[in-house]
């Protein structure tokens, strides 16, 4: 039995199961040198091309969204004629009849919200007042919050000395200001004159290459992309009927006593029959990296060692991103300790035909 021989039996099998038994013989069939270029090819071929770069896409969010931008945008100039009128009164006066304008001057300063939070401590260092918390700086521009007099009056103060050059002084060495930027070189009338004829592309496309692309909207929706997997997963089960726990919302001791599971910490789900024994276990990685993802492969070498130690319970992988795409020493192991159970969002639904799924569905409604 030649290489390509098993490796076309694997890739071509007509259904999941078969491809599961056929996965079983590598080991009957070929000595222990082979293994590792079958599950290298089987992985190129077979698993490779569902792979998708998560990189392409980004999770929406309102506040985000130019629509929301535009609300605090068009306020913002109408309240200070076009930017013209500029006095810490006029914009006080902005930000309490509109609080979402704060989100227009903050970008303007180019500043984090923890950022412009740390420069009215600066503002009121010599003063009664007080500073404004982030707190009160994301209400205003999420939520529209109304700030008190005294919030809107520092924040007035923050946004005219951060543009003047007052608030922070001259740089030291090599740094320079935030406020040197296409938009802000000649504070206010830089604003006044891009309001009025708007941005060039290629400032337009400078600002993104010095911000980076998306970043703001992907570290706002960092935890959702890590969820991507997961959510995908306990979406199927839900609507399928299938038993399971996800585990990383439970207690991990329990996960342990009610199905014998002695990993640390327990696969992401557990999936169960109406017996509440344990049928399955599933883990979810994305990962664009090549180097994560051979250290994640070890994860799944593990749960493996805790199947076999189980009984031979089903050990299933769905994985994602670009990492997975260096077969030799990721990829082809986990299709290895899967039994080449590996699958991705875009096959998603085919995991349902592999057993033990076929016999669970419909037989309960998920726990999640």
């Amino acid at each position: 039995m030649t290489i390509e021989s098993t490796v076309t039996a694997i890739v071509s099998a007509k259904s999941w199961d078969q491809r599961v038994a056929q996965m079983r013989l590598v080991a009957q069939k070929h000595g222990t040198a082979d293994h590792p270029k079958i599950y290298a090819a089987v992985a190129r071929e077979a698993y490779v091309p569902h792979l998708a770069p998560d990189f392409a896409y980004v999770h929406s969010m309102d506040f985000y969204e130019l629509s929301t931008f535009q609300v605090g945008y068009r306020a913002a100039r109408a309240s200070t004629a076009d930017f013209t009128n500029i006095t810490e009164t006029s914009l006080a006066q902005a930000l309490l009849a509109e609080p979402r304008t704060l989100l227009t001057f903050r970008t303007i300063l180019g500043l984090l919200k923890n950022e412009l939070a740390s420069a009215t401590k600066l503002v009121v260092a010599t003063a009664s007042a007080k500073a404004v918390s982030a707190g009160v700086i994301d209400g205003m521009e999420r939520n529209g919050t109304t700030p008190t007099e005294a919030n809107a009056n520092v924040l007035a103060r923050t946004i005219l000395g951060a543009m003047d050059g007052t608030l922070f002084g001259d740089p030291p060495g090599d740094l320079r200001s935030k406020q040197e930027k296409y938009d802000t070189r000649q504070g206010w009338t830089s604003v006044q004159d891009l309001a009025r004829s708007g941005v060039p592309y290629d400032a337009f496309l400078h600002q993104r290459h010095y911000g980076g692309a998306f970043r703001q909207l992907l570290d706002a929706t960092s935890t959702r992309r890590g969820d991507l997997l997961e959510d995908a997963v306990a979406e199927l089960f839900t609507a399928n009927g299938i038993p399971y726990i996800r585990t990383g919302s439970h207690n991990q001791a329990e996960i342990a006593e009610r199905f014998e599971i002695h990993v640390a910490p327990a696969p992401d789900f557990v999936v169960y029959d109406q017996s509440d024994t344990l049928r399955a276990m599933l883990e979810c990685k994305l990962v664009n990296d090549g180097g994560t993802a051979r250290d994640k492969a070890l994860r799944f070498e593990r749960l493996r060692a805790e199947s076999i130690r189980l009984g031979g319970v089903p050990l299933l992988g769905v994985l994602a991103g670009l990492g997975w795409t260096r077969v030799n020493d990721t990829l082809g192991p986990v299709v290895r300790d899967t039994d080449g159970r590996v699958f991705t969002l875009s096959n998603l639904d085919e995991m349902l035909t592999v057993s033990p799924f076929p016999l669970l569905t419909g037989t309960a409604a998920a726990s999640s």
